[in-house]
């Protein structure tokens, strides 16, 4: 068995002019960052108007080379990087029409994004709006957005959220964070992988040579008859690799919290591309049409049939989820799926990860996607050296479509040296995005131990940051506090050798960085109020903490809100926040076992629960509002059912239940 890609079809006039975005990314007075995606190279012009006192106020400007990159990414695919500096500044709390006019081939005619996006724009608008918010005190947030899992799409409720705010600007939510996750590229279901190679073959992506696999290059692999649901089979068979084919491909089973599939990983640059594309915009779908089931084994094919159905759903709410990223700035932080599984976990991991080309491509054309797909448009000046790295790459193809493999490697060894992933916005208070995924505190002595999150140097660099900021909000991937008892059975899985089966990857999990961390807080210059927005472990929860024997701060809140669209198994929740409520009381004496005795942490309360209920579980977007000291005034779970809101309520001081220590990573 095997399936074919066939060469790239149709002509640029068959195709759309736009095939994903624009997606709103950091947004400043003075400066617009936008993201799309073009069938070919095309000539905008960007209009912004908005009502300034009495006056409707408009401004057309012309797109020239330095405020638009493109870089080819295939025969009929142009990444479109849009970075406008504005002579006036835009005003703030004020609602601004944009749109995107394309300069037609031949011809003065121009057509904006009504034309050819039109499920970007409200029924009663002639084009996308935003508002560059005075204050970062209203932020949608959330994280894990799995396509084929079976809950509904929580972007489709942020953009129900921004509907019912439009005309009225100070009710907009100043930014949408997006905390890891963003795409699975290690969990694909067969239909997506399906989907992926058609409009791989559509576009013409570029393809690639592969070293160190069974298969040559990239069209050999989609011909593979194991390129569906057997993928761990095409690295080399002999046994230094098995374990390089247990974590990239082998689904690792963990009976503690839930399993995963990773039989159909993402490896080539193409792949996590044509992956963007068709969990961000509609269109690209379109063009694809049904994609038949391919050529694949009698016992996968029940599978693939859930996994299609399940797809169904993911499409259709798909444009109101572009929508909201047309409507919102945008800003994005990896977490391990948007790469692979356990990425970084320890250093034996990135020892036997690094060491082999074919896991390294792996790892690097994930890194490369984000990079061009996510990361710029977080901080455009930090990647300008490597888009142009990547422009060169993609320029240089052979008449096989192929990308130059060595070009590719040494863009692949920069990304990994790469330190710049976090960022700081300058917003009031500020927001700081951390990178916990590649700038890891290594233990050389125990190198299968896990990793610290962050290591001395960046969290030094975090401390810096914060001085002498009455408040900020930190957005962790991970919950720097979770649910200490999902964290005790890491730990034991931890002593027993098996880290890597539960995922244990935790802010405590390392003793330098726990304590570090923690010093920071009791910093005597670093803010008095500390807001962390976390994801990645499939269900929300609030906690109130303090330091201990401090009559004076720092009051710190952790809001955490998991999944968009993936949930956590309902009943062994429920089990494990039962037991850790039992284990872990106020009183208990296993709290002083913990690294976080010296803390007090009150649970927020979701009012929509059951009895006893700390842990809310299901798909939907987060939103906190802060007050002007920067402290959480209302946080909110919205439900991707539409079906309500849940609200973290502070518990009443007779019926409190203080819990001393919590820390979770069942993962995202």
């Amino acid at each position: 068995m095997s399936t074919r890609v066939p060469t790239p079809a149709g002509s640029p006039v068959d195709l759309p002019p736009v095939l994903a975005g624009p997606l709103l990314r950091r947004l400043e007075p003075g400066r617009v960052l936008l993201w799309l995606v073009g069938s070919r190279p095309l000539s905008i012009t960007l209009q912004l108007s908005h009502t300034a006192a009495a006056d409707r106020q408009v401004k057309s400007i012309e797109l020239d080379d330095r405020m638009l990159r493109i870089l080819p990414v295939g025969t009929h695919a142009f990444l479109h990087f849009i970075d406008v500096t504005l002579d006036d500044p835009l005003p703030v709390d004020t609602e601004i029409d944009y749109d995107l006019r394309l300069h037609a081939t031949a011809g003065n005619d121009t057509t904006g994004i009504a034309d050819w996006a039109p499920h970007l724009v409200h029924g009663w608008a002639s084009c996308p709006t935003f508002v560059l918010r005075a204050r970062a005190d209203n932020i949608l947030f959330g994280s894990c957005r799995k396509p084929h899992h079976c809950a509904d799409d929580g972007m489709a409720r942020a953009d129900a959220l921004v509907q019912a705010c439009i005309g009225q600007p100070t009710s907009r939510p100043s930014m949408l964070m997006l905390c890891g996750d963003q795409v699975y590229a290690d969990d694909v279901a067969g239909p997506m992988l399906a989907a992926v190679h058609a409009l791989i073959a559509r576009l013409g992506l570029y393809g690639e040579t592969l070293e160190g696999a069974t298969v040559a290059d990239s069209t050999e692999l989609y011909a593979h008859p194991a390129t569906y649901y057997r993928r761990e089979s095409l690295l080399p068979a002999f046994r230094a690799n098995e374990a390089l084919r247990e974590r990239f491909f082998g689904g690792v089973k963990k009976p503690i919290f839930t399993t995963s599939s990773a039989h159909n990983h993402l490896v080539t640059l193409a792949e996590v591309l044509a992956m963007y594309l068709l969990v961000w915009s509609p269109t690209p779908w379109a063009l694809i049409g049904e994609v038949p089931m391919p050529a694949i084994d009698a016992e996968h094919r029940d599978a693939y049939r859930a996994e299609a159905r399940d797809l169904t759903g993911f499409r259709a709410t798909l444009p109101q989820a572009a929508r909201a990223m047309a409507h919102l700035p945008t800003l994005m932080i990896f977490d391990d799926h948007d790469v692979t599984d356990d990425w970084n976990l320890s250093a034996r991991w990135e020892e036997e990860a690094y060491g082999h080309p074919f896991s390294r491509r792996i790892v690097g054309n994930a890194l490369l996607a984000y990079a061009l797909c996510q990361g710029w448009g977080n901080n455009a000046d930090a990647f300008v050296g490597l888009r142009a790295k990547a422009r060169a790459l993609t320029s240089d193809v052979d008449s096989e479509n192929r990308m130059n493999g060595a070009h590719q490697d040494a863009l692949i060894g920069d990304l990994l040296a790469f330190s710049k992933w976090g960022y700081v916005l300058p917003t009031q208070p500020k927001v700081i995005v951390l990178d916990t995924r590649t700038q890891r505190w290594r233990s050389t002595r125990l190198p299968s131990q896990p990793s610290g999150l962050m290591d001395w140097e960046s969290l030094c660099e975090l401390q810096q940051a914060l001085l002498d900021e009455p408040s900020a909000v930190i957005v962790s991937a991970a919950p720097m506090f979770g649910v200490k008892l999902i964290e005790t059975v890491q730990r034991v899985f931890t002593w027993a050798g098996q880290s890597l089966m539960v995922d244990a990857e935790n802010w405590m999990a390392h003793r330098g960085a726990a304590n570090v961390m923690m010093n920071i807080f009791r910093h005597s210059r670093t803010p008095g109020n500390y807001v962390v927005l976390s994801g990645d472990v499939h269900y929300s929860f609030m906690y109130d903490i303090r330091i201990r024997h401090r009559d004076r701060g720092p009051d710190v809140w952790q809001i955490t809100s998991s999944g968009i669209k993936n949930e956590f198994p309902s009943q062994l929740l429920n089990w494990l926040d039962r037991a850790n409520r039992w284990l872990y009381a106020r009183h208990s004496p296993l709290n002083w076992l913990t690294k976080r005795r010296h803390l007090e942490i009150r649970n927020r309360l979701p009012d929509r629960r059951q009895a006893g209920e700390r842990l809310w579980n299901g798909s939907g977007i987060g939103q906190v509002l802060l007050d002007a000291q920067g402290r959480p005034r209302d946080v909110m779970q919205h439900d991707a059912r539409g079906s309500g809101t849940t609200r973290f309520m502070p518990q009443d001081a007779e019926t409190s239940a203080r819990v001393a220590d919590v820390s979770d990573t069942a993962r995202g």
